[in-house]
């Protein structure tokens, strides 16, 4: 007999199919179908492989991955922001660069994620053994609710005889052999050699001046965060001290490295990601850090991309502490006093004397911070609009460009990563023009005398240019983000951001309320009612009629603990999303948004 108690009856709503022009990658051919998984536990992660946000989720499932092999599929469904993440070779690289060990579905369309009606990356869905949709995810944070789901999914279906064990559909693809994969940022060192972050790889590379004949490879070529290894490593910049300072990715971590004795230490960062309420300013080795991008010395401090929680932060080496410089972990484009300024996911820095410009990646936007710490704009407006476009620079597009460098008549050169382009931008007459096209994903460029030298992180190789007199002409092209938006009643509208704590989870309200509600729109004037910070995960809008569409900016966090009196230190875990909604006011449409953080919308 058994005495146990029923697991908790759940939601079942039958998944629809996976379907996405792009077809598959992963399966060695093989189209999958859910028929194909039936039997297995299906987690369908819906990313697109601009978004930090993503790329962290990919490394939380890892670990998961693993365990459960035998058991649980996971399948990434590539579902595209911007235009240049539509093409199926892109997303090829992606799933390369990144080192998606799993199926995914190349969705170009939407097709799926409407099907499945997510609106936010990335997006976690459970679909049970059976084919049906158990639970939601969006956001960061929740492989451990949903490993907890998957035990009870496998105890639950294990008895009902509906779980079906053996190996998973992965197929890896043949490893090409290049002395670079996917490198991130290069640097000119006192040598006149290159020094390359060969990010794939977890390696650095010292390149002969040549930029082609490899000197020394730095690090084991393992991912890991010992004394010989880094995790995606991005940013170099060179110290004043003859070292290099690495920004460490996936470690989570400044690192740096001496190229004389070739030592390498850990200055910032635990190798742990930081979460909200974590600190933000102390002893650099105590504090938590989030996907550092890239790396600059400017006004006497290492100053910090921190692409995973739109901010820039500094690294003092004498005092060996760090904190926030600018920004407010909200994303989006607000320029002013650095503590209000808002980012969207930094990922270059380029100083020069006066100013440090930054190339602010998801806003498609060129930005500079001044040395009173103020934040201007001088190309992008906002998160959706992205295009190659000359001209005024207020009327000028980008495409999400990761690198910024400095030319020797005050101008920038712009990495323009997904335009495969370098563009250029002239504070002295405002003006936005293309220097070369035809690069392949270039993520940065190194001044050597009369000539640049970019890396093209998706041809693997660093590629030297001569800096033109003229600049290269392009047709102009103007893009906004595909999403459809929701249309909503004007006037008020209720906001229900879900959350269910996972099995054996309660909330945390041990030190006060242990949820955070944060909305804004653009334009602002769209939300007449119901902007600012709160508790309550629920909250009532109002809609300005006049105003017609906008976008709402939806930021939730949730503290959930193990729910067991007996245990007086309970493991605590940290779930956190933020949304970027499309909304279009139409008279009879729903007058209720709800947003699943976790769990599923009753």
């Amino acid at each position: 007999m058994n005495d146990a108690a029923p697991a908790p009856r759940r939601a079942r709503v039958r998944a629809p199919e996976l379907i996405g022009k792009g077809g598959w990658l992963n399966t060695g051919g093989k189209e999958l179908t859910l028929a194909d998984l039936r039997g297995r536990i299906v987690i369908a992660d819906f990313w697109t492989f601009c978004c930090i946000n993503c790329l962290h989720v990919l490394d939380e499932l890892r670990e998961l991955e693993q365990k459960h092999a035998d058991t649980v599929v996971i399948i990434g469904v590539h579902s595209p922001k911007f235009v240049h993440e539509a093409e199926h070779a892109a997303v090829v690289d992606a799933v390369e660069r990144y080192e998606v060990h799993h199926p995914v579905l190349d969705d170009p369309e939407l097709a799926t994620w409407k099907q499945y009606a997510v609106r936010a990356w990335p997006t976690l869905v459970v679909i049970d053994p059976e084919g049906y949709v158990v639970a939601q995810h969006a956001g960061e944070g929740h492989a451990h609710a949903i490993e907890k789901l998957v035990e009870e999914l496998e105890a639950e279906h294990e008895a009902k005889g509906t779980l079906r064990r053996g190996d998973g559909p992965y197929v890896a693809p043949e490893p090409v052999a290049t002395d670079l994969r996917f490198p991130g940022k290069a640097l000119l060192l006192p040598s006149g050699n290159f020094l390359v972050s060969d990010s794939t790889r977890h390696q650095l590379v010292e390149m002969a001046a040549d930029g082609e004949t490899v000197v020394r490879r730095i690090g084991s070529g393992e991912r890991g965060f010992g004394e010989r290894e880094f995790s995606e490593p991005q940013g170099l910049a060179l110290l004043p001290d003859g070292r290099v300072i690495i920004a460490d990715t996936v470690n989570h971590a400044l690192r740096t490295y001496d190229p004389e004795s070739g030592a390498i230490e850990t200055v910032a960062g635990t190798g742990r990601q930081w979460w909200q309420g974590s600190p933000t300013s102390g002893p650099a080795r105590e504090v938590d850090l989030s996907s550092p991008w890239d790396v600059a010395w400017f006004d006497g401090l290492v100053w910090i991309a921190m692409a995973g929680v739109h901010q820039l932060w500094t690294y003092d080496p004498q005092s060996g502490t760090v904190q926030v410089a600018a920004g407010t972990t909200n994303e989006g484009l607000v320029d002013g006093p650095a503590a209000e300024a808002w980012f969207a996911q930094p990922s270059g820095l380029e100083a020069t004397e006066d100013r440090l410009w930054i190339a602010d990646s998801e806003t498609s936007a060129l930005r500079w911070i001044d040395r009173d710490r103020t934040v201007h704009t001088a190309v992008g407006t906002g998160l959706f609009d992205f295009g190659h476009r000359d001209g005024a620079a207020e009327q000028a597009l980008l495409q999400h460009p990761l690198g910024v460098t400095a030319l020797p008549d005050g101008s920038v050169a712009v990495s323009d990563t997904y335009n495969h382009a370098l563009r250029r931008y002239d504070p002295a007459t405002g003006e936005v023009t293309t220097l070369a096209t035809d690069l392949r994903e270039p993520s940065d460029a190194v001044l050597v005398g009369e000539d640049i030298v970019v890396v093209e992180s998706a041809r693997h190789r660093l590629t030297r240019l001569r800096l033109p007199d003229e600049a290269v002409r392009v047709e102009a092209v103007a893009h906004r983000t595909q999403r459809a938006a929701t249309e909503v009643a004007p006037g008020k509208l209720q906001l229900d951001v879900v959350f269910q704590a996972p099995a054996g989870q309660k909330l945390d309200t041990r030190y006060g309320p242990s949820t955070r509600l944060l909305v804004s729109s653009t334009p602002p004037g769209l939300l007449l009612a119901g902007e600012g910070a709160g508790t309550d995960l629920a909250r009532e809008l109002e809609l300005d009629p006049a105003v017609g569409e906008g976008v709402l900016h939806v930021s939730a966090m949730a503290a959930s603990c193990d729910d067991d009196p007996a245990n007086e230190y309970p493991a605590c875990h940290v779930h956190q999303q933020d949304w970027g909604v499309p909304v279009r006011l139409t008279e009879g449409a729903t007058d209720r948004l709800a947003l699943v953080l976790a769990g599923m919308d009753a």
